[in-house]
């Protein structure tokens, strides 16, 4: 299985140029995925100065142009694509992870937890979280901000989860590597699609790091982007590495888990 992150800096409200680069990114480098992940957000920008703003940016999932590309993309290279967008569902807006098979299926995950100032302007998800089917693997989705909170990836682990496709906009500089501890933790593949470049929008500035991933199930970067430009990855992985959850001989992650024990996070 072939799996490839897209990582590029959108233009904040430049839909029409951010699709056309994304799609022009993956049909020009992804051409040989089964898998393409692209960032958070990535046909509309990231530094929202309101939530009527987000609500004017934002559009239906599936019948809005974001849907639409994916699923071009999904459709011309025979690949499940997986891509972050402002998502209106009536009066509400998530900031949202679009998955579109080849044949149009499609997948929707809104994101868990919020960061900063996204809780101005973005609903907060009424769930679930869970795994699905696609790219002839068993998939899990999660967005930028849910890598601090470890439960994401063990919920979709549990669920039978081998690839956990990661759209980010991450301005923090931990992810990168706590992200290989996610994979180590759970013996799961994970693809984290980051942008680069900066949004500069009244008076504010934030600058994204970059360094878009793909870790294995023993924790190794498989592959990682620079902090800035344009880049995109195709890496061959084989899924089933992520059925093994095998520590020694004698521990295997999933049966020595002790949830009689874990009463207290819930």
């Amino acid at each position: 299985m072939n799996v490839a992150f897209i990582q590029f800096a959108p233009r904040f409200g430049e839909v029409r140029r951010n699709l056309d680069t994304a799609e022009r990114l993956a049909l020009e480098k992804a051409a040989d995925a089964d898998l393409i992940v692209l960032p958070e957000l990535f046909s509309t920008g990231y530094l929202f100065l309101s939530r009527s703003e987000a609500f004017d940016l934002s559009e239906p999932f599936p019948g809005g142009p974001t849907g639409d590309s994916l699923a071009r993309i999904a459709s011309r290279l025979d690949a499940a694509v997986v891509g972050g967008m402002a998502e209106r569902a009536g009066e509400k807006v998530y900031n949202s992870a679009a998955l579109v098979r080849p044949d149009g299926s499609f997948e929707i995950y809104r994101k868990s937890h919020l960061f900063l100032d996204e809780k101005d302007y973005f609903d907060r998800s009424d769930g679930p979280i869970r795994a699905v089917d696609a790219a002839g693997s068993r998939i899990g989705m999660m967005i930028c901000f849910d890598w601090y909170f470890p439960e994401v990836c063990r919920v979709l682990t549990v669920q039978g989860a081998r690839v956990i496709c990661h759209p980010a906009n991450l301005v923090l500089p931990h992810a990168p590597e706590a992200m290989r501890t996610r994979s180590l933790e759970n013996r799961v593949f994970t693809i984290t699609a980051n942008r680069s470049g900066a949004d500069r929008r009244g008076g504010r500035e934030l600058s994204f790091i970059g360094m878009s991933q793909v870790t294995a199930p023993d924790g190794t970067v498989l592959t990682r982007a620079p902090e800035e430009g344009e880049h995109v990855a195709v890496v061959e992985i084989d899924p089933r590495a992520a059925e093994d959850k095998r520590i020694t001989a004698k521990n295997n992650l999933l049966e020595d888990r002790r949830p009689e024990l874990y009463g207290d996070l819930l």
